[in-house]
């Protein structure tokens, strides 16, 4: 996981519990969700990593989902978590009813949260939960969260190709995320032809962490792809600058450190570092900016299924765009922070005058970017075309992908 990455790179660095319900022809639910008509547009990102802790407050939600949505995503168990005590009281309380029923067969929406996760192998030690010593797919979630509150989150627990082709091959997917890979970017096979099916097969989008060094993402197989979205960081909190552990000639650069949730309490967070949490921050813009094209069009849908949605992102009254014209628009609003921000103490390296492009790409992505891609989409406020020299270095940046991963 990228996180880990950077830490070897720096040397440091109210309810009592019901359980899990299973649906199905052997049994029904107790209580099955109500339908909600005022539901509304939304989004759904899959962030694809070590577990997701699902008693921290950061990911409840007061209303439920509707049963549509459930039958939609493939839900067949419910687990109704301990929403009382420690996050050790609540993990025993539900061990038996919930945890230990789990299997790899399983989706699952622990109700009263944002969660709906699955596992594709059954060797976790607790499918979906983030174990007392993993923390990395919490904070990962966690930071889609702070860029969507709204978005829907089909968690997958693993590193594999069979955790991505589990998001991949769900058809209200929009948005997959990945936060690991080989460490220095050594080019090896990945997870590429997982996510070439989530892209190029299924019209999804895919964002992928370059790695937690200097070396560049072309070669890297989760941020490498010519199809997938490859993130490196910068400094949004110190100077504006380009992280210096962050993978160089990236598709766009994003956040690097943040505040993110705990993985063993209820209400704690800390701060950290690494592309790992630059990516799925992107995932979670992205998914910001469909849910407001699909409200202001009548979509209230989600994915991009060939079969009932024609490849389409947003396939709203006389509106439509696919994951290519999204990306298109992410590329249009990336911006480059200017050198004289640099603080020669901060640790980060300014970012250049000459060929920014190879350092952060297309530029930085963060909050400020939604706007002007939503209006660029929906023909309210065109965005400029960029320089004709970034232009340039970002099509042979393609050039050198596609070349790459033919």
């Amino acid at each position: 996981m990228r996180n880990l990455s950077l830490m070897l790179s720096l040397l440091v660095l109210a309810a009592p519990l019901s359980g899990c319900l299973l649906w199905g022809d052997d049994a029904e639910p107790e209580e099955q969700p109500e339908e909600e008509s005022g539901f509304g547009a939304f989004s759904v990102v899959a962030p694809i990593d070590t577990g997701i802790n699902v008693y921290h407050n950061h990911f409840l939600m007061n209303e439920s989902y509707p049963q549509w949505l459930l039958d939609g995503l493939g839900v067949n168990k419910v687990c109704d978590v301990t929403l009382t005590g420690t996050w050790q009281e609540r993990y025993e309380a539900d061990k038996e009813v919930c945890w230990d029923n789990i299997t790899s067969e399983d989706v699952v929406w622990f109700r009263g949260t944002r969660i709906i996760g699955t596992t594709p192998d059954d060797n976790t030690d607790i499918p979906i939960l983030d174990d007392p010593q993993d923390g990395h797919g919490t904070a990962v979630t966690g930071s889609v969260i702070d860029a969507n509150p709204d978005a829907v989150i089909f968690f997958v627990e693993g590193f594999s190709d069979a955790a991505v082709l589990a998001a991949a091959n769900q058809p209200l997917v929009d948005v997959i995320t990945t936060s690991f890979g080989p460490i220095l970017s050594v080019p090896v096979p990945g997870i590429e032809d997982a996510t070439k099916v989530a892209v190029v097969q299924n019209k999804k989008l895919h964002t992928g962490a370059a790695d937690n060094s200097p070396s560049p993402a072309v070669q890297d197989s989760t941020a490498g792809p010519p199809w997938s979205i490859g993130i490196s960081g910068y400094a949004e909190e110190g100077d504006d600058q380009k992280e210096t552990m962050s993978g160089s000639y990236p598709d766009v650069a994003a956040d690097w450190t943040q505040l993110l949730p705990n993985h063993d309490d209820i209400d704690g967070y800390h701060e950290t570092s690494g592309t790992s949490f630059a990516t799925p921050r992107t995932a979670g813009l992205l998914s910001k900016v469909l849910m407001h094209l699909r409200s202001e069009f009548g979509d209230m849908s989600s994915g991009a299924d060939p079969v009932t949605r024609s490849g389409l992102m947003v396939n709203g009254t006389n509106f439509s765009i696919t994951n290519d014209d999204l990306r298109d628009a992410l590329n249009l609003s990336g911006w480059y922070p200017s050198f004289n921000t640099w603080d020669p103490l901060s640790g980060t390296t300014p970012i250049s005058p000459i060929a920014p492009c190879t350092q952060v790409g297309w530029g930085v992505v963060n909050e400020s970017n939604v706007l002007p891609i939503i209006e660029h989409l929906n023909g309210t406020s065109t965005m400029s075309n960029r320089p004709s020299d970034v232009v340039m270095c970002m099509e042979a940046n393609q050039e050198i992908r596609e070349a790459y991963w033919s």
